[in-house]
């Protein structure tokens, strides 16, 4: 019954498509061939709603409205057919897309997720809803390590799942957390969708990676703040962590220091350092407790010292009028200063400008020459002795040069011929007037370093003043056992955070793009597995397939979609469609608010790839009319389509959590318990609309948009 409402829905909504297309083409004065695109574009969406595979029929339907527009030509089909796949194949950002998705496949099967969600899990202990919360965190997390979202959700429908329903939680209340954290991994880099909606629309993958990463983060603490607020509201929803669950049994070795010296966990180790026999523990165990310990401490210290070395930097500007102060009074600068007694590049004593000898009536040719030819006794061009570049002899008055102590470009009297004097090594000024550095200072950059180090200012300090209480804070409630979630964390989750920053940092700070970013983050997973122990040749084999099948999933989109759209645009269906919503006198809001609502409606029976590929060249040409950034738009669609992966009835992710979910969790549960953080999306948007700085903001910072 349950399958026969989902049918009943579906082919209500694909009958509602087609009497809405032919609703659209009866109500026209005269048929052109944009409607004959309208109709191509609706059976498209009913076939892909039947079950038809997507890039195929967007092919298929592309070469068949494509043979009709050319009058039956198949030549010009199957060129149109060649020139569409080989232009959206040469994108080189595509080359990223099996890099990251291999990336993925491998980190998932090192087994970081398991550490990571129960070391969260005990770490946030006391917090309403920590089992839910702890799922958000660690789909959050894992998210931006892979950007899969069957995986992130499958792994945490069975790692999460079952411990929430013997917990108590409300099914609707888990399998919300479950399938919302793990969509997250098509929003937060590095994502897929956004790699694919780059080259769809044209847009900087590493821009859009810099805008994706707050409102991403943003989304992510929305969902948090509503599972504590509802934990909070209805503790029955979310019944709190018992004692036994949160006790954490400790090492032997780490058992005999809690006991010989109870309380805070530094000075524990401290104490057991000094005291006899070191509490029976060996020394060299104590000293790596200590440095773990002290971990935290070390890095706030170090990066506090980086921050410290930034801001009390001397102003470059301070250093160049220290340095043109310098010149003018003759002393020694660090930069490009004229010699004493020099008041700029001048002109020699008594001369006028570049002129002629006396006498001379213009450039011409000495007495007797009957062209250009050489001096007597020259056999041909030769440097004169000691002379260390081209020049004529020092007999030979054809040629302009200048005399030993000019400090200008001035020609002496007697000369036709512009040359260097006896000696010279090449082309250079007189020895005097040549811009030069001083003897022991070479730049700019050093010059400023010699300068006095300006003062910290006041929110350095106020920082550090934070770091340091937030340090005595951490280590005044680090317990043995609280040490011992730590070291988990610290096992678990900073292999992430190095990955993560290997791949993210080098893209956003331009130290790479984006295809030699996911080869390093595929040799960082690949890595990470082989320290794990998790290498074997199975691992390996079923990611490279994986990986494979993924990526032609894509690949063949691509093709499909440039046919598709080809063919639409053949057929005049873009310019119908921009001339229907120009005819609107829409502004720039209600452009943005129609757009959004039409991709928030598509995501109902599609999912994101095909609104990706089929409808995002209908709505990237219409951008420029309104004003709209292309960066911002993206951001806005990437919000967007989270809800294509939970809203009914083509919401994967209730898929995905239905496989792996007890028999007794049905679907319909599942997709109750999506529709709140399908309301939290929608309020993302409005937030990243009315606010853009929580997008745009990081890459104006780096990239000046």
């Amino acid at each position: 019954m349950k399958i026969r409402r989902e049918l009943w829905f579906g082919f209500i909504l694909m009958g509602l498509i087609i009497l809405g297309t032919a609703g659209v083409m009866l109500s026209a004065e005269q048929l052109s061939r944009g409607h004959l695109g309208l109709a191509m574009l609706a059976l498209v969406v009913v076939a892909i709603m039947l079950g038809f595979p997507t890039a195929f029929t967007l092919m298929g339907m592309g070469m068949i409205f494509t043979w009709f527009a050319y009058d039956r030509d198949i030549t010009k089909t199957l060129d149109l057919m060649v020139q569409s796949a080989f232009k959206v194949m040469s994108n080189d950002v595509l080359i990223s897309i099996p890099l990251f998705v291999f990336m993925g496949y491998l980190v998932e099967r090192a087994n970081l997720i398991e550490k990571l969600f129960r070391s969260l899990h005990l770490a946030l202990a006391r917090v309403p809803g920590s089992l839910a919360v702890a799922t958000l965190f660690t789909c959050a997390v894992f998210a931006t390590a892979t950007g899969i979202v069957g995986a992130v959700v499958t792994l945490m429908g069975l790692l999460a799942f079952p411990q929430m329903l013997r917990a108590g939680y409300d099914v609707r209340l888990g399998a919300g957390a479950i399938t919302a954290g793990g969509c997250l991994g098509i929003l937060i880099p590095p994502s897929v969708m956004l790699i694919v909606y780059g080259a769809t629309a044209g847009v900087s993958v590493v821009q859009l990676y810099a805008g994706a990463f707050f409102p991403g983060l943003m989304l992510a603490g929305l969902y948090i703040v509503y599972v504590i607020v509802v934990a909070k509201l209805k503790p029955e929803l979310a019944p709190p962590l018992s004692e036994e669950g949160r006790r954490i049994d400790l090492p032997p070795l780490m058992s005999r220091v809690a006991l010989a010296f109870p309380g805070v966990a530094l000075s524990g180790l401290l104490r057991a350092l000094k005291g006899k026999n070191n509490a029976d523990v060996p020394a060299s165990y104590l000293l790596k407790q200590l440095l773990a310990a002290l971990l935290p401490a070390i890095i706030v210290l170090a990066l506090l010292g980086m921050v410290w070395n930034s801001v009390t930097r001397p102003d470059p500007s301070q250093a160049y009028a220290a340095q043109a102060g310098a010149a003018g009074t003759g002393t020694s600068s660090g930069g490009l200063a004229e010699p004493p007694g020099s008041s700029g590049l001048g002109e020699p004593p008594g001369a006028g400008g570049l002129r002629e000898p006396p006498g001379a009536g213009g450039l011409r040719e000495p007495p007797g020459a009957g062209g250009l030819r050489e001096p007597p006794g020259a056999g041909g061009l030769r440097e004169p002795p000691a002379s260390g570049g081209l020049s004529e002899p020092p007999s030979a008055s054809g040629g302009l040069r200048e005399p030993p102590t000019s400090s200008g470009l001035a020609e002496p009297p007697g000369a036709s011929s512009l040359r260097e004097p006896p000696g010279s090594g090449g082309l250079r000024e007189p020895s005097g007037s040549r811009l030069s550095e001083p003897p022991g200072s070479s730049a700019l950059e050093q010059n400023a370093t010699a300068l006095p180090r300006v003062p910290a200012p006041t929110g350095f300090w106020i920082g550090a003043g934070a770091a340091a209480v937030a340090l005595i804070a951490f280590y005044a409630v680090l317990s043995f056992q609280r040490f011992e979630v730590f070291k988990m964390l610290l096992s678990s989750f900073f292999p992430l955070v190095v990955l993560i920053l290997a791949v993210l940092g080098s893209i956003v700070f331009g130290l790479a793009t984006p295809t030699e970013a996911a080869a390093v983050g595929a040799f960082g997973g690949f890595l990470l597995a082989a320290a794990y122990r998790q290498l074997t040749l199975t691992v390996v084999k079923d990611s490279a397939f994986l990986t494979a099948k993924t990526s032609a999933m894509v690949c063949w989109l691509f093709v499909g979609s440039s046919i598709f759209s080809a063919a639409f645009a053949l057929l005049g269906g873009q310019e119908l469609v921009e001339k229907w919503v120009l005819s609107m006198n829409l502004s720039k809001t209600e452009f943005l608010v129609l757009s959004q609502v039409i991709i928030f409606l598509l995501g109902w029976p599609l999912e994101w790839t095909e609104i990706i590929v089929i409808f995002m060249p209908i709505f990237i040409p219409l951008l420029d009319n309104f004003g709209v950034d292309p960066l911002f738009f993206g951001l806005l669609v990437a919000l967007n389509l989270q809800t294509a992966f939970l809203s009914p009835p083509v919401a994967m992710a209730a898929f995905y959590l239905k496989g792996v979910s007890p028999p007794h969790v049905t679907l319909n549960q599942i997709f109750v318990g999506m529709l709140p953080f399908m309301g939290i999306q929608v309020v993302a948007i409005v937030l990243l609309y009315v606010l853009p700085e929580i997008g745009l903001w990081l890459p104006k910072t780096l990239y000046g948009r």
